[in-house]
């Protein structure tokens, strides 16, 4: 039997702990701390599993590979709403509409009878809009906890400590998830700062995420359910400091007062801030070098690519297979 251990406990090691567990191996999982909460990166993920929507600025790889994520989810954890993404901009910024449509596949244009068919509280803001259907989403934390209690199910250890994965190596298969906490072993990783925020509104109901089109700062919003919602994101390039800046903080809440001005009158419950860990293309690597293996560089796609970062990981296990994004030359 092959056995492994995981360090990191985050969204990229519990995908990895899963596939080595579906395929057979007994696996060990530790982190130097287990409890889920705001010191880790997947803590403030968005959510969105979407593929299509992320094709407008990011890489072929991501699109393709992302298309995995919804399906696998919603095995894994029984987590997923499967009610597609709405994309639409004010009539002033039509333009970065019609660039985001030009730019991504799988949507269609929806007149604005339709927009307040899916969305009513929309109201007549949007005259048109752009539905992906085939996209998702979920709630990161539910998702997360879900997982780790599954993996616990099914015989997986977990302790909680802090690791180096080189020493584990040593003795046998060792697989790096640290993410950003992982820079000193990996030099040319960089931090991409997020920042967010957690909305009790409960005068508004959103069914799908909506992303609100700006030529400085996009904005989405991601329902959670009764009322709160995921409000997000920046991406400022550096490591994260612990506070949101002012900036920030004034174009995420005049965006979503845009989408609806209710919003105005929400409760910020919870404000984030994070590094995420991307290289220089931002796509994701895997790095292998004897009995050490490196996953890490999902940047702002966590959810949506850790599940073909997992696949891949147990297809070089367990069938010697190349990792289509390997990193030959860490090797």
């Amino acid at each position: 039997m092959i056995s492994a251990t995981i360090i990191g406990a985050g969204v990229a090691g519990l995908c990895v702990a899963r596939e080595l567990c579906d395929r057979g191996a007994k696996v060990k999982v530790i982190d130097r701390n287990l409890t889920q909460g705001p010191h880790a990166c997947s803590w403030w993920a968005g959510g969105m599993l979407a593929p299509f929507c992320e094709g407008e600025s990011a890489e072929e790889p991501v699109v393709r590979l992302g298309q995995e994520a919804a399906d696998w989810w919603a095995a894994k954890t029984d987590a997923v709403n499967k009610r597609g993404s709405l994309v639409v901009s004010m009539s002033r910024d039509v333009s970065e509409l019609t660039r985001f449509a030009r730019r991504t596949d799988g949507h269609q244009q929806l007149s604005q009878a339709r927009i307040k068919e899916l969305e009513p509280d929309l109201g007549d803001r949007f005259a048109k809009a752009l539905f992906f259907e085939a996209e998702a989403h979920l709630a990161p934390r539910k998702a997360l906890a879900t997982l780790q209690d599954r993996l616990k199910s099914d015989g997986v250890l977990f302790e909680e400590e802090d690791a180096d994965p080189a020493e584990y190596a040593q003795n046998g298969l060792s697989i790096d998830c640290r993410g950003f906490a992982a820079k000193d072993d990996m030099p040319t990783m960089r931090g991409v700062k997020g920042e967010m925020l957690i909305l009790s509104c409960t005068d508004v109901t959103l069914h799908r995420p909506v992303r609100l089109l700006h030529p400085r700062i996009p904005l989405y919003i991601v329902p959670r359910g009764d009322g709160i919602f995921m409000l997000g994101a920046t991406q400022i390039e550096g490591a994260a400091g612990p506070h949101v800046t002012a900036r920030s903080m004034l174009e995420l809440l005049s965006s979503a007062y845009a989408l609806n001005p209710a919003f105005g009158e929400a409760e910020i419950l919870e404000i984030g801030v994070d590094s995420r860990p991307a290289f220089p293309n931002n796509l994701p690597r895997i790095q292998r070098k004897d009995q050490l293996i490196r996953v890490n560089g999902l940047f702002r796609h966590g959810f949506l690519l850790a599940p073909a970062m997992a696949r891949m990981v147990g297809e070089m296990i367990f069938e010697n297979k190349t990792p289509e994004v390997m990193d030959e030359a860490a090797a």
